[in-house]
């Protein structure tokens, strides 16, 4: 079997900074996965590592998967602080009339931002999904400029949101398009930006207004897939039935999208097809980031600077993290200036004797060129034997 390497786009997160690879995977062939849909991918959530991939790059119509991004939206909004899970959100006669999957949100109901979600996550709830756009944007309109931006922003070329609900029943969702892999990266900003939407997306059963509205996930796989962590289904008869599935076994996430199937359950078992090759064919490998040696600095006010590395994934084939290798290599010296991220140095991973990846070595302590001053207060403080070459 040859050998291949495909990678998605990188994804850049805030709270955590690490470096990832797209390591050797073994090439499967469209005939050797029995998936019947449209378009489907594969893909390794922490390193973008693609490891299946059908037709993955055709726009077709999501249906409700869309309301991944209208959720990464609100989850982006309550994080900047611009809302609240808390805050009341009023509902508006437009988003009350929604129709297809929906809670039957009345004009002028009230209810939390929290409470939306879950309606949204669990039920996929039309009315809830315009009602969140709404309280964030001040319009659905507004709303889907920013969904459209951010898609942009994830690099998701083949994605033109016209709403935040996905129905295409009408004549302007014609439009209305996105393709499997800007669902997996989408799937992953979510996932890995907002790892507390599992606290919705993991829930089988669920009520709203003080217990009497039942909610029940429409993700199947919550209930009978070993590791599933959610995400988001989607029907309708333009669409056929999609899924973005997520789940977590031995610390490797996976999101398997399915897009275009016959049937709910044949969705379903697809999903399961691919999620259950890659947690049979492949592992995360994980090294964490770490402080390495001072290294010496000439010219600087300081005689030495602290360095340290990332950490670092990469998808293997199973069984094969035991024989990974690192080796870090530092230069002994560095001229000042230095400033905080200059490389000087690199840790590399090696699996039977092939590079699978590398890290930089950097400067984690600025330190500034020394000046005539201060090498004659350093000659004075020598003088009176006080001067300590640390300082």
């Amino acid at each position: 079997m040859s050998v291949c390497m495909k990678q998605a786009l990188l994804f850049v997160f805030s709270a955590v900074i690490f470096m990832s690879a797209v390591c050797p995977c073994a090439e499967v062939s469209a005939a050797e996965l029995d998936i019947d849909a449209k378009s489907c991918i594969l893909m390794e959530m922490t390193t973008g590592t693609v490891l299946y991939e059908y037709n993955a790059d055709e726009a077709l119509p999501p249906a409700s998967v869309t309301k991944i991004m209208t959720i990464l939206i609100v989850m982006d909004a309550i994080d900047d602080g611009m809302i609240s899970s808390d805050d009341i959100v009023t509902v508006s006669a437009n988003a009350a009339s929604m129709g297809g999957s929906q809670v039957y949100l009345e004009a002028g109901e009230e209810m939390s931002v929290g409470e939306l979600l879950k309606c949204v996550i669990i039920a996929s709830a039309n009315d809830a999904a315009v009602a969140l756009a709404e309280y964030v944007s001040g319009s659905e309109s507004a709303f889907v400029e920013r969904m459209n931006e951010r898609a942009a922003g994830l690099g998701m070329t083949n994605t033109h949101f016209v709403n935040t609900n996905g129905l295409d029943d009408s004549p302007d969702a014609e439009n209305h398009l996105t393709s499997a892999r800007d669902i997996a990266i989408m799937s992953c900003e979510l996932m890995t930006k907002h790892p507390e939407v599992t606290e919705y997306t993991t829930v089988w059963m669920d009520t709203i207004r003080n217990g009497e509205f039942g909610l029940t996930n429409t993700n199947r796989l919550i209930r009978f897939y070993r590791g599933a962590t959610g995400l988001k289904t989607g029907s309708t008869s333009k669409a056929g039935f999609c899924i973005s599935a997520t789940a977590e076994r031995d610390g490797m996430q996976l999101v398997a999208v399915i897009m275009g199937s016959p049937t709910r359950d044949v969705r379903n078992e697809a999903a399961k097809t691919l999620l259950d090759y890659g947690y049979a064919n492949y592992s995360l490998y994980t090294s964490n980031g770490g402080e390495g040696e001072n290294i010496a600095v000439t010219g600087g006010k300081a005689d030495t600077a602290a360095t340290e590395y990332a950490s670092f994934s990469c998808v293997l084939g199973k069984g094969k993290a035991a024989s990974v290798t690192e080796e870090i290599t530092i230069n002994k010296s560095a001229a000042a200036p230095l400033s905080v991220g200059d490389v000087v140095g690199e840790v590399t991973y090696t699996l039977d004797g092939e590079v699978i990846g590398s890290v930089p070595v950097t400067v984690s302590e600025s330190v500034e060129r020394i000046g005539y001053l201060d090498i004659i207060y350093r000659m004075f403080l020598s003088l009176i034997g006080k001067y300590s070459p640390s300082a």
